[in-house]
């Protein structure tokens, strides 16, 4: 070694050495604010535990396009703001999607002390259940890229947990709300249906001002049970909402998943889905309405994961203005999941030149006796029948209105529960009014 370089690390070491990227000011801004609110959040020591875990998995950085399962969200990148808490933010709970539905608001990321007495039904406050640490085995990720489960785990304080007991048969929706006025609200949402019970969950995701919301959803269906579970995400267009929804379906079980993306700046959805019992059907339907210069993902992935399940899922996008969107639907048949029948279909329409939509299927089949398939369509409005309703009077933005409707209503109406489609056109009638 030359005089004078004793005691300096060799060139080559220096070079092999993994140096952690600078961290972005949301980065910075998500582990100071976990240090200064750890003491104000409810858990147990076992729940302390998974929150000193998820907040490593923040320190690490957030994903990257790098990371496949990312690639089209680049979360780093995109987010570029993290509001403050704001003690002062004072939601109010909305009227519900279905009158009479049983309503059991989160504001601000608080649960009500109060709700409605539901027959069969037993709710409780997730931050009691935090506070004894019952809850603490749910809060675990569900792989190494699970970035949204670790940041709602590290800062969540507050929520629901929903019982239907077995047999039971619910007559009206229960609407679960999440609502914000600005600032940072973390919540999550567990629901456990018995044993040959029925039901209709609305989850609503909505608020006013600059925010960033996560929120995890978790839902246990028990042998013979059929749920049908609404999302509709109607954030305002300075939000950022990161969102799970996760479902184990045991023995003949029938789930039908409802998605509607209708507002919101920075959007992603994951919904993650797995078969534990023979016979368990799945179904999801879900329509994106994006127009501004808004950027939502939804990215699913399903497991069947046990012979003769069956699944179909259909997305239809409406993409106007600058914004962007990303379907992500991988479906995983296992090795022993023989008698599979599952097939997916991604269709989007894009009414303008500067947005666009990317779509990613995959299956990944070890089985050899399934039956599954995939497909994507991209289209613009058919100008003959642009032309066919112009020309019986009809100017031209209520056409194109009555067309883009009728691509995406087709979805809505499968839902048959005329009550629950009415309130969802609706919500389509007043969207085209703003960006048709």
């Amino acid at each position: 070694m030359p005089a004078g370089q004793e005691g300096k690390p060799d060139k080559a070491i220096l070079m092999n050495m993994h140096t952690q990227p600078q961290r972005t000011p949301a980065e910075t801004a998500l582990i100071d604010a976990f240090g200064e609110r750890l003491s104000l959040l409810p858990g147990d020591g076992a729940v302390m535990l998974k929150r000193d875990d998820a907040i490593e998995t923040i320190k690490h950085g957030l994903p990257t396009r790098r990371i496949e399962s990312w690639h089209y969200t680049d979360l780093r990148r995109l987010l570029n703001v993290v509001p403050d808490f704001d003690p002062a933010a004072a939601a109010k709970a909305i009227a519900p999607i279905v009158e009479g539905s049983a309503v059991l608001p989160v504001l601000n990321g608080v649960s009500s002390a109060k709700v409605p007495a539901i027959e069969g039904v037993t709710v409780q406050r997730l931050s009691e259940k935090l506070t004894d640490g019952s809850v603490a085995p749910g809060l675990d990720s569900y792989g190494a890229d699970d970035a949204i489960g670790a940041l709602n785990t590290a800062f969540v304080a507050d929520g629901y947990f929903v019982d239907i007991a077995d047999g039971t048969e619910l007559q009206k929706p229960v609407e679960l709300q999440n609502l914000q006025a600005g600032g940072q609200t973390h919540v999550r949402l567990l629901t456990r249906v018995g044993a040959g019970a029925k039901a209709v969950v609305v989850e609503r995701q909505a608020g006013e001002g600059a925010a960033l919301v996560s929120s995890v959803s978790q839902l246990v269906l028990g042998e013979g049970a059929e749920v049908t579970w609404l999302i509709v995400q109607e954030q305002p267009d300075t939000a950022t909402h990161l969102a799970q929804f996760k479902a184990h379906l045991g023995k003949n079980t029938k789930l039908t998943l409802f998605v509607m993306n209708a507002g919101g700046k920075l959007v992603r959805q994951e919904i993650v889905v797995r078969t534990t019992g023979e016979g368990a059907d799945f179904t999801l339907r879900g329509i994106n309405l994006l127009a501004g210069d808004t950027h939502t993902d939804v990215t699913m992935v399903l497991d069947h994961a046990v012979p003769h399940t069956t699944s179909t899922e259909v997305i239809r996008n409406v993409v106007t203005g600058k914004a962007r969107g990303v379907f992500q639907g991988r479906i995983n048949v296992h090795q022993y999941a023989q008698k599979t029948n599952a097939k997916m279909a991604c269709n989007t329409l894009l009414l303008s030149d500067d947005g666009e939509f990317s779509t990613k299927p995959e299956l990944e089949i070890f089985a050899d006796d399934v039956v599954c398939g995939h497909g994507a369509t991209v289209t613009e409005i058919d100008h003959n029948h642009l032309f066919y309703l112009m020309a019986r009077g009809i100017d031209e933005k209520t056409a194109r209105g009555l067309l883009v409707k009728a691509f995406v209503a087709e979805v809505i109406e499968e839902l048959d529960d005329e009550a629950i489609v009415e309130a969802l056109e609706t919500r389509l009638d007043d969207w085209f009014a703003t960006h048709g």
